[in-house]
C-alpha cells in the first residue's frame, strides 16, 4: 500500500444508488485524502448531490461500499455518521430562522458539549467569528434576517461547530454574488488548516479552481473525468460549466 493510499480518508467503491426507479449513481468510485478539498463538478442531474447524500446516509445505496477512515459506513444512521465527524451542509442552507446567529452556532456544538467541554466550544466560536467576521457583527440578530451569503456563512460556521473531520458541502456558491462566492471559497480553503477534509459539489468549475486539490466530473450518475481543476477546465466537458 502506498503512502498516498494510506492517507485516503474517504472512498466510494462502485457505488450504485437510486431514487425510486431513477438510477442516481451508476458505479461511482472515488477517493479523498486527508485535509484535501475535492470538488464534484458537472451538469445538473449528474449525480453530484446524490453522492454526498449517499456518503452522509441520506440516500441508501443499492450496492458497492463507502469507506471512511478505514471502516465501511454505508448503512449506518445519519446520527451515528455525524458522531463520527461526517457533516453535511444542504444547498438549501437550513438554519433556524427564529433563533439568533449565536444560538445557531451553539446548536451546532450541541452533541459535543459533554464530550469536549465548554472551553473547546468557546474556542471554536472564536475561530468561526474570525473566519466570518460578519457573523460576529450579527451574532444577536435573528438568522432569518440574514442575506443569502450570510446564511451560507452561518451554515458553514454551524457545521464547523460540530467538529467535522469530513465536511460535505452541496453547492456552497449557489445564488451568491461573485464577491461572496470568492469569500466563501477562501474560508473553505482555510478549513484545511484545521485538518478538515472537504468534498463539495459545484456546477461551476471556475468557482473552485483556486481552492480544490482535485476534481471529479460527474455526468448521468457516473464519474467521466478526474484531475486537477485546471485539467477539468481544459476539457470540452468542463468548458460548458463555466459561467
Amino acid at each position: 500500500m502506498t503512502s498516498e493510499s494510506q492517507d485516503i480518508v474517504l472512498e466510494m467503491r462502485d457505488v450504485r444508488a437510486s431514487y425510486g426507479p431513477f438510477a442516481a449513481l451508476r458505479g461511482v468510485s472515488l477517493g479523498v485524502s486527508h485535509a484535501q478539498i475535492v470538488a464534484l463538478v458537472g451538469p445538473h442531474g449528474g449525480g453530484k448531490s446524490a453522492a454526498l447524500k449517499a456518503i452522509c446516509g441520506l440516500l441508501p445505496i443499492d450496492s458497492g461500499e463507502i469507506v471512511f477512515e478505514g471502516e465501511r459506513i454505508d448503512g449506518i444512521s445519519v446520527e451515528k455518521l455525524v458522531g463520527r465527524g461526517i457533516v453535511y451542509v444542504d444547498e438549501r442552507r437550513l438554519i433556524f430562522a427564529s433563533m439568533s446567529v449565536m444560538d445557531n452556532l451553539l446548536l451546532g456544538a450541541y452533541s459535543r458539549r459533554r464530550r469536549n467541554g465548554s472551553t473547546a466550544v468557546r474556542d471554536d466560536i472564536e475561530t468561526v467569528l474570525k473566519l466570518f467576521p460578519i457573523l460576529g457583527e450579527r451574532q444577536r440578530q435573528s438568522a432569518g434576517t440574514l442575506s443569502g451569503g450570510e446564511k451560507q456563512m452561518l451554515s458553514i460556521g454551524r457545521a464547523f461547530m460540530s467538529a467535522p473531520r469530513l465536511l460535505l458541502l452541496d453547492c456552497p456558491s449557489l445564488r451568491l454574488a461573485p464577491i461572496l462566492v470568492k469569500r466563501v471559497m477562501n474560508v473553505i480553503s482555510e478549513l484545511r488548516q484545521h485538518g478538515i477534509t472537504t468534498l463539495l459539489v459545484e456546477q461551476n468549475v471556475k468557482a473552485v479552481s483556486h481552492i480544490a486539490d482535485h476534481g471529479f466530473f460527474m455526468e448521468k450518475g457516473r464519474v467521466v473525468a478526474r484531475g486537477s481543476p485546471a485539467e477539468l477546465l481544459s476539457r470540452s466537458n468542463g468548458s460548458r460549466l463555466v459561467s
